[in-house]
């Protein structure tokens, strides 16, 4: 089974590319349950040499993906086959395990994770998957936080979004220098809507599979219809492609929201090709801990109000994964004592 890693930030157009990817009889593309996102920081230091430790945290990961906001259709996973199928006790084992079992199901020869800061933990991905391809997914940081800022999840000040975006735009264009240019594929989302015939068959030339006209009518899928009925984050993706969905900030964002996300990803956006269009490079703003700490007051406060206006519906959904996601941190809490038990 191949896999191939969608990495970069959200809100650039991931959840686009994933239902294009999707519509090929060659690619699974599921929507991500974040397995190694939510729990590589709870788990990673752990001792899981433990059979029956290990086999509990399978469990875990089997309830974290089946309380999914978006259902993964037609699928359920046999315990002891996950366990059978790791060739380690690892939390990385349990996520390639469960991947293919849904690629399995869908008769497809490659999977496709679409948890974009997978990027973190590449070197591990790579030690483990061998062969794996990566596919950079990136947009304009300035449209990237205007967007982050009208959804139901993420941060909401441009200073902390523009630094994550900053972060992980570094981690995604260092680990594609590290690597080989036919494991690594860069993905400009201006370009993919303005011109997506010619990124998607660029592409699939990339993981070596047929480009397929119907990959462009994504939006008519029943997965879109899926991803779109489960929470605004994704009402867009039943629409064709939307090619004037760029450039927003400059109507939308005050001066000072641009000025202060060309300041912190300035010289990332000058290396991806980005105009700037009000601070110069050199003379970028420069942020004292008293900035900071306003901004993160600013940031709370509008955080509070997002989630009294979300959908009870989408926050229920959510609160599903939160649970298995608590039941997760007491259980490696224990893993020592435990270990020390046996």
């Amino acid at each position: 089974m191949k896999a191939v890693f969608m990495v970069g930030e959200q809100r650039s157009g991931s959840n686009l590319l994933r239902l294009i990817l999707n519509e090929s009889k060659e690619i699974a593309a599921p929507h991500p349950p974040h397995i190694l996102q939510r729990l590589m920081p709870v788990v990673a230091d752990k001792d899981l040499s433990n059979e029956s430790l290990f086999k509990e945290l399978i469990e875990h990961v089997c309830q974290l993906v089946e309380a999914n906001p978006v259902q993964w259709e037609g699928i359920h996973f046999d315990r002891v086959d996950i366990f059978q199928r790791c060739r380690e006790k690892s939390l990385i084992a349990v996520f390639g395990a469960i991947m293919d079992v849904y690629a399995e199901v869908h008769k497809a020869s490659t999977w496709v994770c679409k948890s974009l800061q997978n990027i973190r933990w590449a070197d591990q991905l790579d030690e483990y998957f061998k062969t794996s391809k990566y596919i950079y997914l990136y947009r304009d940081p300035r449209d990237v936080s205007l967007s982050f800022m009208k959804a139901v999840v993420g941060e909401k000040h441009p200073y902390f979004i523009a630094s994550q975006w900053n972060d992980l735009q570094n981690l995604c264009m260092t680990h594609g220098e590290k690597i080989s240019k036919e494991r690594f594929f860069g993905v400009c989302y201006e370009e993919l809507i303005n011109n997506p015939e010619r990124v998607i068959k660029e592409l699939c030339e990339f993981l070596e599979i047929e480009y397929q006209e119907s990959m462009l009518v994504f939006h008519a899928s029943k997965e879109a219809s899926r991803a779109a009925s489960s929470s605004k984050l994704w009402e867009n993706v039943t629409q064709p492609i939307m090619k004037k969905n760029s450039n927003k900030f400059l109507s939308e964002m005050s001066e000072m929201e641009i000025k202060i996300i060309e300041s912190i990803a300035g010289n990332t956006m000058d290396e991806l090709g980005y105009e700037r269009f009000k601070i110069n490079r050199g003379y970028e703003l420069q942020f004292s801990s008293a900035d900071i700490e306003k901004f993160q007051a600013e940031n709370e406060v509008i955080k509070q109000a997002v989630v009294k206006n979300t959908d009870p519906e989408d926050i229920n959904r959510r609160k599903k994964q939160d649970s298995v996601i608590q039941n997760i941190i007491e259980f490696s809490e224990g893993i020592e004592s435990r270990n020390m038990v046996a």
